[in-house]
């Protein structure tokens, strides 16, 4: 299947009138080698024959933008059309038409079906590596799971007495500081971040699978420690943590009759203000992207926008951690 030939910019194009409104995505493609990202996206359209298809740099940038600027289908399907900031980050003239809400949507499905995510995140965190940005020698783990509430989360019944809540979701039930219950019928992310809260690692499962179930896939055995809250402390993730000589960081959890001692306590606290490192991503990712709300139907297409959501939010946060860097004079490299 051939792509489809986007126009070079034209006259139209360059008389546009420079505005920092319009460059203020340009620290974020000029800091990633695109043909890298490209070569891996290379095969989504492999077959000869058919229509021609957008080029999958183009629409995997869409998803980019969907995911900054927290969008539906439709409306990135919008924004891309009359969009000077858009058309400038796709590098699309404005002579060029855009892909409608259906293509954008089994584009996110292809990269699902062919497991691109994964190799996405590594390439871009490879790069942002490269350029001194994220930590790979002496690197710390930090790990924490987040609830997504279900586009259809109510207990409702259709016409024909059938429950329309997701399928594929499930509850989770976790009591809260103030020592209530809370119940919410949806998705749970699974993250792992480094200590500048670069998002290193993912999972994505029902609601109702617990924290810790996917702690040691999260990791990469090659920590020199690992934070985490008390609901991923057991003996088998001691024993894996010591047998692969991560200094373990996990808060310390009491139990019935076994108070936590003075010095578990103290330690608890020291390993804490590094562990709420992840809860600020999660933050971050709830207010500004949309984390906190499934958009779609089901596991799948709801994991492959959180997977898109943490590669958007590493771009920006390393584009940040760059100028912070420049605006400093340190070097981080």
């Amino acid at each position: 299947m051939a792509w489809k030939n986007l126009k070079q910019l034209s006259l139209a194009d360059s008389l546009t009138s420079e505005h920092k409104a319009l460059t203020e995505l340009d620290d974020v493609n000029e800091m990633i080698d695109w043909q890298a990202i490209e070569h891996l996206l290379g095969d989504i359209h492999a077959k000869r024959r058919g229509n021609t298809a957008w080029p999958p740099l183009f629409m995997f940038k869409a998803l980019l933008l969907q995911s900054w600027y927290n969008l539906s289908d439709p409306r990135l399907e919008n924004l891309l059309v009359r969009d000077l900031l858009f058309r400038r980050f796709v590098s699309l003239s404005l002579a060029d038409s855009v892909p409608d809400h259906s293509s954008i949507w089994r584009f996110r499905q292809l990269l699902e079906k062919q497991g691109l995510m994964d190799s996405l995140l590594a390439e871009i965190n490879r790069q942002l590596s490269v350029q001194g940005f994220y930590i790979r020698a002496g690197e710390i783990s930090i790990v924490d799971a987040s609830v997504i509430q279900a586009q259809r989360n109510r207990p409702n019944k259709d016409k024909e007495g059938n429950n329309t809540q997701d399928p594929e979701a499930d509850w989770n039930v976790k009591q809260g500081s103030d020592g209530k219950r809370k119940s919410t019928y949806g998705f749970k992310s699974h993250a792992n971040v480094d200590e500048d809260g670069l998002i290193k690692a993912t999972a994505f499962t029902a609601g109702n699978v617990h924290d810790s179930n996917h702690f040691i896939d999260l990791l990469s055995g090659k920590e020199t420690a690992v934070y985490a809250d008390s609901a991923y402390k057991s003996k088998k993730h001691d024993d894996w943590l010591e047998d692969h000589h991560v200094d373990n960081k996990v808060i310390e959890r009491a139990y019935r009759n076994t108070p936590l001692t003075p010095e578990q306590k103290k330690k608890n606290q020291r390993n804490s203000g590094t562990r709420c490192t992840v809860e600020r991503v999660f933050g971050v990712l709830k207010l500004h992207y949309g984390m906190g709300q499934a958009r779609y139907l089901g596991l799948a297409r709801n994991r492959i926008r959180f997977g898109v959501m943490c590669l958007a939010y590493n771009l920006r946060r390393g584009a940040n951690i760059k100028k912070s860097c420049e605006t400093s004079h340190y070097s981080c490299a």
